[in-house]
């Protein structure tokens, strides 16, 4: 056996030595041919890269957007921001096994075109579209699929890529959440123009941190650190000796080693210059920083891109870009990747970055630098949506400018943009249903009111202002004196100081309305006038409808009798309760006309009701007949005053009441449920024919306190006749509560200018507490807060600077044509003397009176023909 292993060992030490000499000869010959190894090297690297990039752009095809929309109340918490953070790295990962890092990513993309303020989208791998969905917000912001953004060419662009500058260890500033952190990016494109072809996109991408290059990149960091300890240590080592040779020769030196033995004084020197420092042991978590944890740990990848049409504007957005970003940075900051030389920057825009970016921005793929390491918290403004606390613009798509003329629009006042613009804001009329204007007196209330009326008119709009003052239509009519209004205008002057007035009967049947929807309308106009219901006054009910159930049964064998001019009015229900003789002629006149039930209530209850029970209907009659404006307006069979038909043609009503008096409200109550009346009316005509119709009421107050039944059930109602009220008041709280909530709800525009804090607050607490109740207290004249309703959406409220009059249409005063625009809006209305038609009020019983003997006549001669007739056939 010894013999044997003897034997092997040489052929081991031969067969060994020949492999180092193989190795020898390889390494020989790769020194002499070194530049086939690095061909071989770069030949598998491109080949490596080739299909690295095959498989990213395979992977990156499979990736899916979602839109973000908040609402308006969105306000998220720190935690909730947080979770959506989470989620967002755990869907960087869903891809399957074969995509290289690169493609492993999410995208925050904040857009801005001109036709939204911003867009906020999650771009993602496809197979998180469920885990991207589900968010912590939940109702508070709406997910939607996201649609594949067109692009369009542009003759500028400029790019940019972001990275972090400063100590990279170091975490952003802790930016909180109120005011909104994106607040400086939203200003920063507030001012993009779609006309100008402007554009402005900021993608975030957020990739998890990888395992390897988290680990170098501690290495590098604590090597780094290693290194500057030792460099600090030598340095101190070198000002130690330095200043122990200095003091060595300096006088002090030389007096200390004259009063000391030399050895001493030598010993002491070496051991100044032969103990250095020691170096301190680094503190990793302190060196590592936000390194130091693997959790929540994220690479972060910001690409920006601007466009615009017009020289200069995108590299301007650029900057204001810049400057947003700027509220992130403390010790480390994110600045504009790239070498600025004089005026050029040698970044992104230019070769051999440009392809590299395009190729990112396409794609989605995040290959940020190896600076860009971030914590969830540190992003948590970029995280969400615009909340609550944000501003945002208001774009010409979403409020577009006014255009006089255009009859689609509603001019709304003044609106200044972040760039400082003003332009005039208007809604679109068929979305601005319903309107509430409160302030204090003199605010600009009315003014705004009247700056729509006008407009509308003259764009050829029907319209209705009711104004208990006047005031209104001195201010409004040097700017209605135009041919094209002045032909369709009319003016109803309640006040009768023009010494003449226009007519109206409301139980009139010339306009073919059925008699019961007459009856009830006049019934529930007293009853709303003076708080009657079955409850309280079913007797004066049950008089009063009676009543009218009579006259109006007279007016439509009036109408059939073409004797139109010969209709009953409210006053002769006086007769008809207390005048014996004219009952009977009624009675006996209308015959069978009348129904049964009717028949018998006159023949069997009315004979047994004591003469008191009339009172509560005849005390609020004879004051309407005591006062000759009321009487000469409702004494007359044949009215002119018509608002269906003035719906119907576009007519421009002013109608200005007298006061607020018993009477007043009275009348006022006939004329709000009439216009109820007429809007509900206008079902016999097809949707798609309805002519819209605008109605304005200054001082509600005056209005609701008679009418507030009318009043709620028009801002119910009225959305499907299109017919649109704006109504105006001083205190909210002293309209009725059924006014109140049936306004507030369904009111399509919010606005109060200045006013006390206590009469603001239901608005501002509208708009969620924000503007509140100081900052509208606040405002000076002719300026208000105002909410819009768009597309669906709330829009605002903004602060608005109402439009006056003298600058807004100081083209269309007309001064001297005033006269002539009354004397045709009074013309329009057939205004007679005052005088003479209560003289025809005050003989329209006479004509009635001949109307039932000719009808009871009419009535017997057909009886006796009828018993001739059956006499002589049998």
């Amino acid at each position: 056996m010894d013999t044997a292993a003897a034997s092997l060992t040489p052929l081991a030490a031969q067969g060994l030595s020949s492999w180092v000499l193989l190795l020898l000869d390889v390494a020989l010959w790769l020194a002499t041919h070194w530049y086939w190894l690095v061909l071989a090297l770069l030949v598998a690297s491109a080949a490596g890269e080739w299909l690295v990039r095959r498989l990213a752009a395979k992977a990156s095809q499979e990736r899916m957007a979602l839109e973000l929309v908040p609402a308006s109340h969105f306000d998220p918490g720190f935690e909730e921001i947080f979770r959506r953070g989470v989620e967002l790295t755990r869907a960087s990962t869903s891809l399957p096994w074969w995509a290289p890092r690169r493609s492993k990513s999410v995208r925050i993309r904040l857009r801005a075109d001109g036709a939204h303020p911003l867009v906020y989208r999650v771009e993602g791998p496809a197979g998180a579209e469920r885990l991207l969905q589900t968010t912590p917000f939940g109702a508070a912001v709406h997910t939607t699929r996201g649609a594949a953004l067109r692009e369009t060419p542009h003759e500028h662009e400029v790019r940019a890529e972001f990275i972090l500058r400063g100590n990279p260890v170091a975490e952003l500033r802790e930016v909180p959440l109120v005011p909104d952190p994106l607040q400086p990016l939203i200003d920063a494109v507030a001012d993009v123009r779609a006309e100008l072809g402007d554009l402005a996109e900021v993608c975030i991408d957020l990739q998890r941190a990888p395992k390897w290059a988290l680990r170098a990149r501690r290495f590098q960091v604590l090597q780094r650190a290693r290194q500057d300890e030792q460099r600090e240590t030598a340095r101190t080592w070198r000002l130690m000796h330095q200043n122990s040779l200095r003091w060595g020769d300096s006088l002090l030196g030389e007096l200390e080693q004259l009063t000391t033995r030399g050895g001493q004084a030598r010993g002491r020197e070496m051991g100044r210059v032969l103990a250095p420092p020691a170096p301190e042991r680094i503190d990793r978590e302190e060196v590592l920083g936000k390194l130091a944890q693997d959790d929540h740990l994220v690479r972060v990848q910001i690409l920006v891109r601007c466009a615009s049409n017009v020289e200069g504007r995108a590299y301007a957005r650029l900057s204001r870009i810049q400057a947003g970003f700027d509220v992130f940075g403390g010790s480390a900051r994110w600045a504009m990747r790239g070498l600025r030389i004089g005026p050029w920057r040698l970044g992104a825009d230019r070769w051999p970055h440009r392809r590299h970016f395009d190729t990112r921005w396409d794609t989605g793929q995040c290959r940020p630098p190896g600076a860009n390491w971030v914590r969830i918290n540190e992003l948590l403004g970029l995280l969400k949506p615009p909340t609550v606390h944000s501003r945002l613009p208001v774009l010409p798509v979403q409020l577009p400018t006014f255009e006089m003329g255009n009859r689609s629009l509603l001019l709304q006042g003044w609106y200044q943009s972040p760039d400082g613009q003003r332009r005039q804001i208007a809604t679109h009329a068929d979305e601005t249903l319903f309107g509430l204007s409160l302030g204090k007196a003199g605010g600009g209330k009315t003014e705004l009111a009247l700056a729509q009326a006008i407009a509308y008119a003259h764009a050829g709009g029907g319209l209705l202002f009711i104004d208990p003052h006047h005031d209104s239509w001195k201010r409004g009519a040097p700017y209605l004196a135009h041919s094209a209004v002045v032909e369709r205008i009319a003016r109803i002057d309640l006040r009768g100081q023009g010494g003449g007035v226009s007519s109206w009967n409301p139980i009139s049947m010339h306009h073919g309305r059925a008699r019961h929807e007459v009856v009830e309308d006049v019934v529930d106009a007293f009853a709303s006038a003076f708080g009657w219901d079955d409850a309280s006054a079913p007797r004066a009910l049950a008089i009063f409808t009676e009543a009218l159930t009579v006259l109006t049964t007279i007016n439509a064998a009036a109408c059939r009798e073409k004797r139109i001019d010969d209709q009953a009015t409210l006053f002769h229900i006086r007769p008809l309760l207390t005048d014996d003789a004219f009952r009977a002629e009624a009675l006996a006149a209308v015959g069978e006309d009348l129904d049964s039930e009717s028949r018998a209530w006159w023949h069997t209850v009315a004979p047994t009701l004591p003469p008191d029970a009339f009172a509560v209907i005849l005390n609020p009659l004879g004051r309407l007949a005591a006062n000759p404006i009321t009487r000469a307006f409702l004494g007359q069979g044949r009215g002119v005053y018509d608002i269906r038909w003035a719906m119907d043609h576009r007519m421009v009503v002013w109608i200005c009441t007298a006061g607020s008096g018993p009477t007043d409200r009275l009348l006022v109550a006939l004329i709000a449920r009439d216009l109820l009346r007429a809007g509900r009316s206008r079902v016999d005509t097809p949707e798609a024919e309805r002519v819209p119709f605008r109605g304005y009421l200054d001082e509600m107050i005056t209005l609701a306190g008679s009418a507030s039944g009318s009043l709620a059930s028009m801002f119910e109602d009225f959305r499907k006749f299109r017919v649109h009220l704006h109504g105006m008041t001083q205190l909210l709280g002293r309209l009725p509560q059924s006014v109140q909530h049936s306004l507030v709800q369904n009111a399509s525009t919010l606005a109060t200018t200045r006013g006390s804090r206590a009469a603001v607050t239901p608005i501002t607490d509208e708009w969620g507490g924000y503007p509140g109740p100081a900052h509208v207290a606040a405002l000076p004249q002719y300026h208000h807060y105002a909410s819009f309703t768009v597309k669906g959406q709330r829009i605002g409220p903004l602060r608005i600077e109402g439009p006056h009059l003298d600058d807004v249409f100081a083209d269309l005063a007309r001064p001297g044509k005033v006269s002539a625009l009354e004397a045709a809006a009074d013309a329009r209305a057939q205004v007679r003397p005052v005088e003479e038609l209560t003289e025809q009020a005050n003989q329209q019983l006479a004509r009635v009176r001949d109307l039932l003997s000719r009808l009871a006549s009419a009535s017997t001669t057909s009886s006796s023909t009828s018993l001739t007739k059956q006499r002589d056939y049998q």
